[in-house]
C-alpha cells in the first residue's frame, strides 16, 4: 500500500496545496549535535544520538533517496534498531510498511496501543474531512506497544510517551531527555506561531484542539521547555511561539499571516542537497508573533 499512497500523494497533493504555505519541510542537515532530519519532499523524519545510540522517530513515505539522504548525515540503516512511530499516516510510516525495500527490516517499531488499532484493521484511517478512507497499513517489523505517560528507557536514552489524539485516534509525540519534543502531526508552525495541525486531515478537530492545550499543561507543570520538532513544518526552542494560537486549527482556506519563507511547491526538492546538508546547524522557525 505504501508506494502506491506515497505515489498519490507525491503527485496529487502537490497540485492541491501548492502555494498554500501548509507544508514547510526543512531540508536533511543538523538541528544540533543529537538530532538529524532527513527532507522526504513534505515530511521530515528524524534521528536521536546519543553515546552510539541512534533512534529513529518516523519511518517517512515509501521514499526511494531515504539512504542516499541518511548516508549524508553518516547514519547506516542497518544501524537503527528501534524506531518511534508517532502515527500510522503513509507519510510516517511508509518505509518499514511491507511493500517497502525493507531498510529497516530487523527494528523494532514503538506505537501507541490505541494507534495499533488502525494497524489490525479494527478501525480505518479517515482524512478529508472523513470523506476518504486509507487502505489499512500492514507493517512486519516486530512492535511494542505504549501506554499514555509510560517512559522507556532505551540504552540510557529518557522517552515519555505522551499521548495527543485528535489528527489520529491514537498519535503519540515523544519527550526525549526532557529536551527534545517529537510532535509528529500535533503542531503546525506558521509565521506567527503554532497552531493544531491541518483540520482536513484530522479525525476529530475539537479533540486535537483540546490534546493540544493538554499538551501545553502538562509542560507547564513540569516546567519544561524543551525543542518542538514538527513533522512538516521545522522545530523552534520558544514555547510561547509554539503555543501561540493552540485553540486554532490550520487550514488550507483560512488566513494567516504569510510566510515568505514556505516554499512554492514543498514537493520539489531542488534545494536539498548534501552540499546544504553540511553548511551547519538548520535555523529555527521565526518567532516572529503578532
Amino acid at each position: 500500500m505504501s508506494k502506491k499512497a506515497t505515489e498519490f500523494q507525491r503527485r496529487e497533493m502537490s497540485r492541491m496545496y501548492r502555494g498554500k504555505e501548509l507544508f514547510k519541510p526543512m531540508n536533511t542537515g543538523w538541528i544540533d549535535e543529537h538530532v538529524t532530519c532527513v527532507r522526504e519532499w513534505v515530511a521530515n523524519i528524524f534521528f536521536y544520538r546519543k553515546d552510539g545510540t541512534t533512534i529513529m522517530i518516523d519511518a517517512g513515505y515509501n521514499y526511494d533517496r531515504l539512504a542516499e539522504k541518511m548516508s549524508w548525515l553518516g547514519i547506516d540503516p542497518k544501524s537503527i534498531r528501534n524506531i518511534l512511530i508517532t502515527h500510522q499516516d503513509t507519510d510516517h510510516v511508509g518505509a518499514v510498511e511491507a511493500d517497502s525495500p525493507g531498510l529497516f527490516r530487523d527494528a523494532r517499531l514503538y506505537v501507541g496501543e490505541i494507534e495499533n488499532r488502525y494497524l489490525t484493521g479494527e478501525v480505518r484511517r479517515r482524512v478529508i474531512y472523513h470523506l476518504y478512507k486509507l487502505p489499512q497499513v500492514t507493517i512486519l517489523n516486530p512492535k511494542t506497544l505504549l501506554r499514555d505517560g509510560q517512559i522507556l528507557n532505551i540504552d540510557g536514552i529518557k522517552i515519555k510517551c505522551i499521548l495527543v489524539p485528535g489528527h489520529t485516534w491514537g498519535h503519540i509525540v515523544y519527550l526525549i531527555d526532557d529536551k527534545y519534543l517529537f510532535t509528529g502531526d500535533t503542531i503546525w508552525l506558521g509565521a506567527d506561531g503554532g497552531y493544531s495541525f491541518i483540520a482536513a486531515l484530522a479525525e476529530d478537530n475539537k479533540l486535537a484542539v483540546r490534546s493540544l492545550a493538554a499538551l501545553e499543561t502538562k509542560l507547564r507543570e513540569r516546567g519544561l521547555h524543551p525543542l518542538f520538532i514538527t513533522g512538516h513544518t521545522g522545530w523552534t526552542d520558544d514555547f510561547a511561539f509554539a503555543f501561540a494560537h493552540r485553540d486554532k486549527l490550520c487550514s488550507p482556506f483560512g488566513k494567516r499571516v504569510h510566510d515568505p519563507a514556505a516554499p512554492y511547491d514543498a514537493y520539489d526538492e531542488a534545494d536539498d542537497t548534501a552540499e546544504n546538508a553540511h553548511k551547519g546547524f538548520l535555523p529555527k522557525v521565526s518567532t516572529r508573533l503578532g
